[in-house]
């Protein structure tokens, strides 16, 4: 785990390189690894957006450093968010996209992945729509970034860098998404990041 402290940040800061988001990647998979006794039972879950495509680099690692074939679910929360009726009040019409999970969940180990933990609350709806789907024996939860700020009692089993942060900065994760640059900014709200878009795809919840 990295521990990087936040106080000496300024407008912007790189945390994670190319390199570094690859090698936090593999350790993440090594650490899964360690804790399955039965791989044929593991699967994979990645929230839209950013979390599908880090679940796709795990099961690619997971297929090239162990032989294990992990199949990869894909979980769109939209409709189980907790502030649907906010957002429609304020006019607002969320994208819903769909969420593909083609195997049987059932008794098998559900790996869940997002990009960014922090109030928690995507991670409850994700949790709530999993279990739609299925009884696993048991959900694990791994990030590549736990920014901290948590609103709900949810903790990641499996995390790539841990940081301090306050709710007026922002972490901006891009994992190589037509051909993007790969890397993690930390900036603040009005900030300008060069090597990616200004903003996110949506807010970190």
């Amino acid at each position: 785990m990295v521990w990087v402290d936040m106080m000496a940040c300024g407008n912007e800061q790189i945390l994670l390189d190319t390199r570094d988001v690859d090698l936090t990647i593999r350790r993440m998979v090594e650490d899964l690894a360690a804790g399955v006794e039965e791989p044929e039972h593991l699967a994979l879950i990645g929230i839209r957006t950013h979390g599908v495509t880090l679940a796709r680099r795990m099961c690619d690692v997971f297929a090239e450093d162990f032989h294990w074939q992990v199949p990869l679910g894909i979980l769109d929360i939209t409709l189980y968010r907790d502030d649907l009726n906010e957002l429609s009040q304020r006019g607002k019409s969320p994208i819903v996209r769909p969420t593909r999970i083609d195997f049987d969940i059932s008794d098998a180990l559900v790996v869940l992945v997002d990009d960014v933990l922090y109030t928690g609350r995507t991670i409850r709806c994700a949790l709530a729509e999993i279990m739609d789907y299925g009884r696993p024996s048991a959900i694990r939860l791994g990030v590549l970034v736990d920014r901290g700020l948590r609103e709900l009692p949810i903790q990641p089993d499996v995390v790539g860098v841990t940081l301090d942060t306050t709710p007026g900065e922002r972490v901006l994760v891009r994992l190589g998404e037509d051909d993007e640059k790969k890397g993690v900014w930390i900036c603040r709200a009005n900030a300008q990041p060069g090597p990616g878009p200004a903003a996110p795809d949506g807010a970190p919840t």
